[in-house]
């Protein structure tokens, strides 16, 4: 199918406009959004408990949460009871919500006696850069 010259710049401003409104709603989520680094040490010995109550309440959260966006959770090659998670979620409001979750709870009961020591670092993202599911 060929297109005109006038059907071909419709589509290209088309094309222009919906990108730079894309691009704009974009920046304006990325500066509401709490983007959170949850840096957490925990007992050793009860390792594979903590890794089992964790990875049932992110899943949780971002099966049921719409505000919950992101969760990453690393350890420490040399040291796996150090445990960096990094969160994102949409605004303040969806932040405050997930901390009342009952899932979010249980999680908080269940690991209470197993983390030793939790400091919450708030950031700034910067950018991101992921493949699309193959």
């Amino acid at each position: 199918m060929k297109l005109n010259h006038t059907k071909r710049l419709f589509l290209f401003l088309s094309i222009s406009i919906f990108t730079l409104i894309f691009s704009e709603k974009t920046m304006a989520q990325q500066k509401t959004q709490i983007v959170r680094l949850a840096k957490i040490q925990v007992d050793p010995a009860q390792l594979d408990k903590y890794n089992a109550a964790l990875k049932l309440q992110m899943e949780t959260a971002v099966r049921l949460e719409h505000g919950v966006l992101t969760y990453y959770a690393v350890a420490d090659k040399t040291n796996p009871a150090h445990i960096t998670i990094l969160e994102i979620y949409a605004d303040t409001a969806a932040y405050k919500l997930h901390i009342e979750t009952p899932h979010f709870k249980k999680y908080k009961e269940a690991v209470q006696h197993i983390v030793t020591a939790l400091e919450l670092v708030d950031v700034t993202l910067i950018g991101a850069a992921t493949k699309p599911a193959m």
